[in-house]
């Protein structure tokens, strides 16, 4: 059997070829981590290169598992948002923008646990994510894979692939899981949110995950420049700032907190060395 990282690549191979005989074959840049692959890696995936393992490490090394936490923190925030909005919210669409590589409870799977009708497009600008995604997803009606950049929403609302699941009439759910912390400034994260709540229709929800540079001690320009060094993106950002991407929402309780404080399940649980460094919220659109 192939090792995980070359099964990827003949997976990858394997679609575009099928898809338009193999013109179109993106090419894997292994001289640098990618961000998907990095999460994959921090999630216990296997779907990644050494680069991304590398830079994984010195990011674990350097911060005290920290990498881990944050990603694990992150996973288990949106975990619990899927939940809420199948269940109580009874949300049926979901657009999950920057879904990163498959891994266990996807937002499909929980989403189908409460209603297998549920609608989910996955978004990444990565083309290996769309590749992978897709490839494992084939047979499976109600779910599908966007190749779109969260810099400009309207080309993920109006994805040939987003279209074909989603009512836009009807109302959708966005999810954006450590997202927007990978913008830079001049990508306007708080205009890709307006322009998403734009376009909303009544009874529609957003929801983020992300970091935060002013609670944790470490957290700051020399984390964010480790960061950025190591995965190519990774900007924190303040309270007010994160603020703003809800602009036009109504808050869901308990409004915008700490991650492992959104909704927690465990009512015991006690927070790791960086639970200060990751926000969560979710607003609704009346």
């Amino acid at each position: 059997m192939a090792e995980p990282a070359q099964w990827l690549q003949d997976k990858i191979a394997e679609h575009y070829a099928k898809s338009d005989g193999g013109s179109r074959r993106p090419t894997i840049d292994l001289s640098k981590p990618s961000v998907a692959r990095v999460y994959d890696y921090l999630l216990g995936g296997q779907n990644n290169f050494e680069v991304d393992r590398l830079a994984a490490d010195m990011l674990n090394k350097k911060y005290n598992g920290g990498a881990t936490e944050v990603c694990v923190t992150n996973r288990r925030a949106l975990q619990r948002a899927v939940r809420y909005l199948a269940g109580e919210a009874g949300i049926r669409q979901f657009i999950d923008i920057g879904s990163g590589l498959p891994t266990q409870q996807n937002v499909h799977e929980i989403a189908h646990e409460i209603d297998p009708a549920a609608r989910v497009v996955y978004v990444d600008k990565d083309p290996i994510v769309l590749a992978h995604g897709r490839a494992l997803l084939a047979d499976n009606r109600t779910t599908s894979v966007a190749q779109a950049d969260a810099v400009n929403p309207d080309s993920i609302l109006d994805a040939a692939d987003t279209r074909a699941l989603i009512d836009l009439d009807q109302p959708w759910a966005v999810l954006m899981a450590s997202v927007l912390h990978h913008l830079t400034d001049e990508d306007d994260p708080a205009g890709v949110t307006r322009r998403l709540i734009e376009r909303m229709p009544s009874g529609s929800y957003l929801f983020t995950v992300n970091l935060l540079r002013e609670d944790h001690p470490q957290a700051g320009a020399e984390l964010e420049a480790e960061v950025v060094s190591q995965v190519g993106s990774g900007y924190m950002r303040t309270w007010d700032q994160i603020r703003r991407y809800y602009d036009g929402l109504e808050w869901v309780d308990p409004g915008l907190v700490y991650a492992n404080d959104w909704r927690p399940t465990d009512p015991d649980r006690v927070g790791g060395p960086w639970a200060t460094v990751m926000v969560a919220g979710m607003g609704h659109k009346r």
